[in-house]
């Protein structure tokens, strides 16, 4: 039997998935705080915990696991274990040359102040979440198409459109974990104009969640799906210690990752409907490759998606956030907890006029999103502040 020899952030992420937590109920079982476990995610592989953190999922994993938890845990650990000796790389599942195009979603929750960068909108017809929006096209300096996206429960999504043509995934990987701060403050700016009165660091997103859609690419099945289990998570490929200089990990780290046929722990598939379509989401974002064909799920459809639960996660996390403050959350009549409710139904239940395609790349963003989650929690919390 494959044993834990040293705890990452990877096996933690796993022990949690096989006990079936969330975030927040695997802190409290473990007894660490809820930013360790999101580091945990954040981080996988690449962080190592502290000897006193690794002898809590020791225990974790020998007293409070059933036994067919830790026979799902040790077999889904096996895989990830490497090999004494790699075998060669098959030709089609080494680092290539690809198109990628990047979709960014900066969320922020805004309030009653955006009323104003709301009327000047454009309707939009409402995503899968049957939220009221509209939007505005802003310039961006590298992005194809810039927009904001105003929700009429407050919240703006700030979504940028850049394309790329990469040497590697490694290329992808820094730009990104760069950008993100850089575009932070560029939306908080953005948004500010359209605020009167509010300066940049009143509406800078506290978060960047990406979604990747790879074109062009020479990779055969195995290294297509490879790659897109990096565009998932692509901080395997990268050192993170210094946020503000985010640079590769070691050369040869993407090769590595392409002959091991790595895979994501906790990343779900799911199938966009022709024999070449294939996606995978996780907590850190989307990836798709799509195919051009009628009855295909579309890069537009997990934008549509993506946008709508980007809003709904950062409605939910303002409410939330009141709750820990230790205050009681308010929200104006229209937006209190029947709304959320609403918005729960129409994410999670399925429609007769779903593709089997759409319903499964629904369910693997939510389940890997935690979203449904929040909301209830946020629902329960605004219905018991009710009068």
């Amino acid at each position: 039997m494959v044993t834990v020899e040293q705890w990452t952030g990877r096996e933690a992420v796993l022990l949690q998935s096989v006990m079936r937590l969330s975030n927040r109920d695997f802190a409290r079982v473990l007894g660490v705080s809820f930013g360790t476990v999101m580091k945990w995610r954040r981080q996988g592989a690449e962080l190592v915990p502290l000897p006193a953190t690794q002898q809590i999922l020791d225990s974790a994993l020998r007293d409070r696991c059933t036994d067919e938890e830790r026979e799902a845990f040790y077999a889904r650990l096996s895989p990830t274990v490497p090999a004494q000796s790699a075998a060669p790389a098959a030709s089609g599942a080494l680092p290539a040359p690809c198109v990628v195009v990047s979709h960014k979603f900066l969320p922020v929750y805004v309030g009653e102040r955006l009323a104003a960068a709301f009327g000047a909108g454009q309707d939009q017809r409402p995503g899968p979440g049957g939220l009221e929006q509209r939007t505005l096209s802003v310039e961006h300096r590298t992005a194809e198409a810039a927009t904001v996206h105003s929700y009429a429960c407050g919240v703006a999504v700030v979504h940028l459109e850049e394309h790329h043509r990469l040497e590697t995934l490694t290329d992808l990987a820094v730009w990104r974990y760069r950008s993100y701060l850089t575009d932070r403050a560029w939306a908080g700016r953005q948004l500010a104009t359209l605020l009167p009165g509010h300066g940049p660091g009143a509406c800078e997103p506290h978060y960047v969640l990406s979604a990747y859609e790879l074109r062009d690419h020479a990779w055969d099945d195995t290294g297509r799906e490879t790659a897109l289990q990096l565009l998932t998570t692509p901080s395997v490929l990268v050192n993170r210690e210094d946020p503000d200089n985010v640079v590769p990990l070691a050369s040869g780290t993407e090769a590595e990752r392409f002959t091991a046929g790595w895979q994501h722990p906790e990343a779900i598939p799911f199938s966009g409907g022709a024999s070449s379509s294939l996606g995978f989401a996780g907590w850190s974002g989307v990836a798709y490759h799509p195919h051009a064909e009628e009855s295909a799920l579309t890069m537009a459809d997990i934008v549509a998606l993506e946008l709508d639960a980007q809003a709904l996660w950062a409605l939910s996390s303002h409410i939330l956030a009141m709750v820990e403050a230790g205050q009681d959350p308010v929200m104006p009549g229209d937006f209190g907890w029947r709304y959320l409710r609403g918005a729960y139904s129409r994410l999670t239940a399925a429609r007769p006029v779903e593709t089997a395609q759409h319903r499964a790349m629904r369910e693997a963003i939510l389940a890997t999103s935690e979203l449904p989650y929040r909301l209830r929690s946020a629902q329960d919390a605004l219905r018991d502040s009710s009068p």
